[in-house]
């Protein structure tokens, strides 16, 4: 296949999908967003795979990561209802630390132009070791970095899936058109060997050779000649005995003594005894 064809495509797409879930579980890490590191970690395996599969001409392999491309579009789907807060979900509940800690996304505090305040609360009774960590001057706000975040991830995922099944019926024709030697199925099922007599004879005789014998090239020259004149003064008897068979099953002529004929019937077993 070459380089412009829909393998390359979906090596590129696997590629790409690689390096933008590695991004996005680095800010995963520093938000402690433990649910998006958990699936992030399952998308980077499964697309390895799927990008080993496309490689290696494994429909298989492809087949996985085609499954999980729509797991992953559901889950990023989930990511923008959350963040919109649709459907009763609030971005600020604690569903995706697993109400571990109230920790949030990182870009809610480090986001385009934000400026980050520490404001102490001394005044206020127990709480002389707090702070007051205030947000301001965000050109844009934490909830639609995320949103843009999971809208790229599901692009990339529909593009991929349908590559995906693209190859993967590319590669199923190829196995079902040709007889590939060491290709998909190494040991095909279905193979007619069709390789002239004398190309068996010379493998059969390679095969019953003594090994110690594979140094001593003119002893094997030499046994080969003379295995083959063989096979050919063999053939060459079979076809006079079925010469001679004819002979014998045709009608004498009219007129033709019967001394004649029993001498032409005993002379196919001298023709035959000349070969011996």
């Amino acid at each position: 296949m070459g380089c412009c064809t829909g393998r390359c495509t979906l090596i590129f797409l696997c590629t790409l999908q690689l390096l933008a879930a590695l991004e996005r579980q680095v800010f995963d890490f520093l938000g402690y967003q433990w649910a998006p590191i958990l699936a992030n970690f399952l998308h980077i395996i499964i697309v390895i795979l799927g990008l080993f599969g496309t490689i290696q001409y494994r429909p298989r392999y492809i087949v996985v990561y085609a499954i999980w491309t729509a797991v992953w579009v559901t889950w990023n789907i989930f990511i923008i209802c959350f963040y919109l807060e649709v459907g009763g979900l609030s971005k600020d509940s604690e569903l995706l630390t697993f109400n571990i800690s109230r920790h949030q996304s990182w870009w809610s505090e480090n986001g385009p132009g934000c400026v980050r305040k520490e404001a102490s609360m001394s005044g206020i009774k127990g709480l002389d070791t707090h702070s007051y960590i205030s947000v301001i001057g965000c050109a844009l706000e934490y909830r639609y970095i995320e949103v843009m975040h999971s809208s790229f991830q599901i692009l990339i995922a529909l593009v991929g899936f349908v590559y995906a099944c693209y190859v993967v019926s590319v590669f199923t024709e190829e196995e079902d058109s040709f007889d590939f030697i060491g290709g998909f199925d190494p040991f095909p099922l279905y193979h007619v060997n069709e390789k002239p007599t004398n190309l068996l004879f010379k493998q059969t005789y390679l095969l019953i050779s003594p090994t110690g014998f594979s140094g001593m090239e003119g002893m094997n020259k030499w046994v080969f000649k003379v295995l083959r004149r063989g096979e050919a003064a063999l053939s060459q008897l079979q076809n006079n005995f079925k010469l001679c068979c004819r002979q014998e099953l045709s009608l004498p002529h009219v007129g033709q003594p019967k001394s004649s004929a029993e001498s032409r019937k005993g002379s196919c077993p001298q023709q035959l005894l000349s070969y011996q």
